[in-house]
């Protein structure tokens, strides 16, 4: 491994470019910021073999961009991309999103955004269920969030004008952009022609290759590790498992990254010491964050009340994976596979399999009713402390919170409530101590509210 031949006083810089491009899988002159580039251009001889022995991941760097091509052995239905205010992309902007890029793909150095909006609407015009129509102000938006992303990117520069008044008329508005081809070619490049595909399957991994060698078992728990928050191991199969259980299999990522590995008898998670290596910060600031902390203490003191009655337990329910494969799948228009080149996506049965006769985890369920109940006794605590979108609406900011629990794989959902995970018990004993939220200049001091008491909890200043 290269990282070990690193002096000691460079590998903090090594393991920051590991992280850049770990984290943004593309780097440009400006995204995600003016010297992520030039981090990543110092390191790149040694990310490229390091990236490619410990996970299987393949890096490009040129003068303009790095790209790393990573490997995914699973769909999250969790992930994605999001607008530049933080919103999750839909579907109309990933349609809008990839039209775009064909379009740019194709033209020239230069082009307007009422021009690439016409584009766009002609290709979606041949696409069943996808439809860009400028007279209607929400395609407009869509449209725009998905230019946004590729300028954010540096696919594509504002030279003049604003998207923001092309969006609010288009008779008014325009914008002139500036277009880095070189850029745009980066963003979609996927393992396979998408018009060889039958399945989503084929996009995964595993597809077509024999699950059980040793070297690309390990590799796959090391892509787990930096994919997901937490790894347990009874969610792998019985060769993961063993290969999660080697400290050899996390010593590398730890090198490279620079994070963490935080073993229990369950799994491991990577802790991000760094703050840069994750894409949704936990604890953190914000109402949804706190909510989800505070509520993460309930539950394990509810677990833990030695008065109250045990919790029942149960597994967590059998992969849903498959359903969601399968989903997607019926969204592939058939007609346009090229049928002479496609090729089977079934992946290979794994050997061991029908041998693994491990029994699964139970973990304790809280119902519905207490998350509800729970929450609404914080709202009542802390309510005027929350955004004003949250205090009449203790039903979504419960869901939110939950949500939130549920993606940082601390619970899981099942039908009437939530499997409190391993993971949890990080947070037990948490104690929080929420500042007053007082948005507006206090000209009047004297009037101050008295300050939210704390919980009975000790408190950890999360705000």
């Amino acid at each position: 491994m290269r990282a070990r031949s690193i002096p000691s006083v460079e590998l903090d810089s090594y393991q920051r470019a590991a992280r850049l491009v770990l984290t943004h899988h593309l780097v440009t002159a400006t995204f995600p910021d003016r010297t992520a580039l030039a981090t990543v251009r110092r390191w790149a001889t040694e990310l490229r073999d390091d990236l490619l022995a410990t996970f299987g991941y393949r890096l490009e760097v040129t003068e303009t961009t790095a790209r790393l091509f990573t490997v995914a052995d699973r769909l999250d239905a969790g992930a994605g991309t999001s607008t530049h205010t933080g919103r999750p992309f839909d579907r109309r902007r990933y349609a809008y999103l990839a039209l775009a890029i064909a379009a740019l793909g194709r033209g020239a150095g230069q082009i307007t955004l009422s021009e690439l909006a016409e584009h766009v609407a002609s290709e979606a015009s041949r696409v069943d269920g996808v439809e860009l129509d400028t007279e209607r102000a929400a395609d407009r938006d869509a449209f725009v969030d998905a230019v946004t992303w590729l300028g954010v990117r540096g696919a594509i520069t504002l030279a003049d004008g604003d998207a923001g008044g092309w969006a609010n008329d288009p008779e008014r508005g325009e914008a002139l952009y500036d277009v880095d081809r070189a850029v745009v070619h980066a963003v979609f490049r996927p393992p396979r022609a998408l018009q060889h595909l039958e399945s989503v399957r084929g996009l995964l991994g595993n597809a077509g290759a024999p699950q059980s060698d040793t070297s690309e078992v390990r590799r796959r728990v090391r892509r787990a590790l930096v994919q997901r928050p937490v790894v347990y191991a009874d969610d792998l199969d019985e060769d993961e498992a063993l290969q999660l259980a080697l400290r050899r299999t996390t010593d590398e990522v730890e090198l490279l990254t620079g994070s963490v590995c935080e073993r229990r008898a369950e799994g491991v998670a990577l802790v991000d010491t760094s703050g840069r290596l994750s894409d949704v910060r936990f604890p953190n600031t914000g109402t949804v964050a706190q909510v989800a902390l505070l509520l993460a203490g309930e539950m394990c003191d509810r677990i833990l009340d030695p008065d109250a009655p045990a919790p029942p337990r149960l597994p967590v329910p059998a992969e849903a994976h498959d359903a969601l494969v399968a989903a997607v799948d019926t969204a592939i228009p058939t007609s346009t596979v090229f049928t002479p080149l496609a090729v089977s996506d079934t992946p290979i049965p794994h050997e061991q399999a029908e041998n693994d006769i491990r029994a699964p985890l139970e973990h304790p369920l809280l119902e519905d009713s207490w998350l509800a109940g729970t929450v609404g006794h914080l709202v009542d605590i802390y309510g005027r402390t929350f955004a004003a979108q949250w205090q009449a609406d203790p039903a979504g900011l419960t869901e939110a919170a939950v949500d939130m629990l549920d993606r940082l794989r601390l619970v899981a959902r099942v039908p009437g409530g939530v499997l409190a995970l391993p993971a949890l018990a990080r947070f037990r004993g948490v104690t929080v101590s929420v500042r007053e939220r007082d948005p507006e200049i206090d000209l009047f001091p004297e009037t101050t509210p008295e300050t939210v008491p704390d919980p009975d909890t000790t408190p950890t200043e999360i705000s």
